[in-house]
C-alpha cells in the first residue's frame, strides 16, 4: 500500500512542498518588491524582503485612486454578472445532457466536445462579435467572448450529475408530479452545490484575470476597462498614469516609482482572489474530486 510506504510518503511531501513554494515565493516576491524603493529595485532587483522599505508606491496609487477604483468597480461588475450568467447557462446546458433519454444526446455532446478542440480563429470570432452581434465598446464585450460558456465546465457539471444524483430520485419526483424544471431547481441544484461552487470559482478567476476582451473589443469607451487592463496599461507605459488628477494638479511624471507601482498594482489586482478562495476551498476540492470520477 502506498499509504504504508514511508519513502513514497516522504517523496510526496517533498514534491508538494516544492509545488507550494513555487506558488507562494513569487507572490511573496511581488509583495516584498511593492514595498521596496525604486532605487533599491533598480540596484538590487526583486526580493522577498523589502529593501529600503517605503510606502511611496501605495501612496501614489492612493493619489491616483480615481482610475484604480473605476477599474476595480468595472472588474467587480463584470465578474459578478459574468459568473452568475455562466453558472446558470452551464447548469441549464449540463442537466439535459445528463439525461440518458434525451434525444440526440450523443450528437450534442460531440459538438460540445468539438468546440474544445477547434474554433474559428481570432479574426472570424472578432468579426462575428463586432459586426454580427455588435457588442464592441459595450459591457457585453467583457462578459460574452470566450468566458460566458465553457464546454469544460459543462462536461464537469454533467459528469457530476451522472455520478452523484441517482436517476431513481428524479423518477420518484416525476411520479409525484414534479416537472423537469422543478427537478432541476429542487433536487439537482441543491445536490450539486460543490460542483457549482467549483465552476463559479474557476469562472471568477477567468473573469477577474481576463484582459484580452478589453484589449480586443473596447476601443473608445475606456471607462469600461477593468483592473487587469489598467495594470496592462501601467506595465506598458507608466506615462498613462501621469494624467491622473491629484488635488486638481497633474502628477509629476518624474516622481512616478515606475517599477514599484507595477508591483503594487499587481498586488491590488490579485488581492480579491486571495480573499475569496478560502471560502470556496472546501467545495472546490470536493467538486473537482467528485466531478471527475467518471467520463
Amino acid at each position: 500500500m502506498i499509504t504504508k510506504n514511508k519513502v513514497l510518503i516522504f517523496a510526496a511531501y517533498v514534491l508538494l512542498t516544492i509545488v507550494t513554494l513555487s506558488a507562494v515565493i513569487p507572490l511573496l516576491i511581488l509583495i516584498g518588491s511593492s514595498f521596496s524603493s525604486e532605487e533599491a529595485l533598480v540596484k538590487y532587483g526583486y526580493s522577498i524582503f523589502p529593501r529600503d522599505f517605503t510606502l511611496a508606491t501605495y501612496q501614489y496609487l492612493w493619489a491616483a485612486k480615481d482610475g484604480v477604483l473605476r477599474a476595480y468597480k468595472m472588474s467587480i461588475i463584470v465578474t459578478v454578472v459574468g459568473v452568475l450568467a455562466s453558472a446558470v447557462m452551464t447548469v441549464l446546458f449540463a442537466y439535459p445532457l445528463s439525461r440518458r433519454d434525451l434525444p440526440g444526446n450523443r450528437i450534442i455532446s460531440f459538438f460540445l466536445f468539438f468546440t474544445m478542440l477547434f474554433n474559428g480563429g481570432l479574426v472570424p470570432t472578432y468579426m462575428v462579435y463586432t459586426r454580427l452581434l455588435n457588442i464592441k465598446d459595450t459591457i457585453f464585450a467583457l462578459i460574452v467572448p470566450g468566458l460566458l460558456m465553457n464546454a469544460f465546465y459543462v462536461i464537469m457539471m454533467r459528469t457530476y450529475i451522472h455520478s452523484n444524483i441517482s436517476d431513481d430520485i428524479l423518477e420518484a419526483a416525476k411520479i409525484d408530479g414534479a416537472s423537469e424544471f422543478r427537478c432541476l431547481t429542487k433536487i439537482v441544484v441543491p445536490l450539486s452545490k460543490p460542483i457549482i461552487a467549483t465552476i463559479s470559482l474557476m469562472s471568477t478567476i477567468a473573469y477577474w484575470n481576463n484582459w484580452q476582451n478589453g484589449m480586443y473589443y473596447i476601443q473608445s469607451k475606456t471607462g469600461l476597462l477593468g483592473i487587469q487592463n489598467f495594470l496592462m496599461t501601467v506595465m506598458n507605459s507608466t506615462t498613462a498614469l501621469k494624467y491622473e488628477q491629484v488635488s486638481g494638479t497633474v502628477f509629476d511624471h518624474s516622481a512616478i516609482p515606475a517599477t514599484g507601482v507595477r508591483m503594487a498594482l499587481a498586488v491590488v489586482a490579485v488581492l480579491p482572489i486571495l480573499l475569496i478562495y478560502p471560502f470556496f476551498q472546501k467545495s472546490f476540492v470536493k467538486g473537482i474530486t467528485l466531478g471527475s470520477v467518471k467520463g
